[in-house]
């Protein structure tokens, strides 16, 4: 397990592994500019599928700094409301755990059933409400977030299989060249 921190943080100081993060930060950017907004505390997003891509190829030192980074950038080009330092950490947390569950770790259904069960909860069940309680007021638990969670966890769960499997057969395959 040493070596797995030691190769985490030493992911921060690979050229090749900081070019691949600047890309994936660009894609998160990117992502973020199709999420589905249904109300000003509800949406839906796509982007934590490039900080999850970044967590497993890169770990979860590098994986929470491309969400954080990424999360500020989209803030900057298209700021919602007031900045509020908790969503950004929202996205350090995600990125982190995805890196947590899939850094040199065997890809498989179980692993990223886990991987998004986990990181929904923690980011839109339990640390988002609070978010949004400290700035709106809102209540701190609501049906229609856990609907919307339900609803898009076996939909974000197939779509970061099928990703995640292409980037890594991708990567393998790079390799062998």
């Amino acid at each position: 397990m040493n070596t797995y921190w030691s190769d985490a943080v030493a992911e921060i100081k690979n050229v090749k592994s900081m070019v691949g993060a600047g890309m994936m930060t660009a894609l998160d950017v990117v992502l973020d500019f199709f999420r589905i907004v249904i109300s000003n505390i509800l949406e839906i997003g796509f982007s934590f599928l490039a900080i999850a891509v970044a967590g497993m190829l890169y770990g979860p030192v590098v994986g929470g700094l491309v969400g954080m980074i990424g999360d500020l950038i989209e803030y900057v080009i298209r700021p919602s409301g007031a900045f509020f330092f908790g969503f950004t950490l929202n996205k350090f947390v995600l990125g982190f755990w995805y890196g947590l569950m899939l850094y040199k770790k065997d890809l498989s259904w179980k692993r990223v059933i886990l991987a998004v069960f986990v990181g929904n909860l923690l980011t839109d069940v339990v640390l988002t409400p609070i978010w949004l309680n400290m700035m709106y007021g809102t209540p701190l638990f609501t049906v229609v977030r856990v609907i919307k969670c339900a609803v898009m966890f076996p939909i974000n769960t197939v779509m970061l299989y099928f990703i995640l499997k292409v980037v890594k057969s991708a990567r393998l395959t790079n390799r062998a060249m």
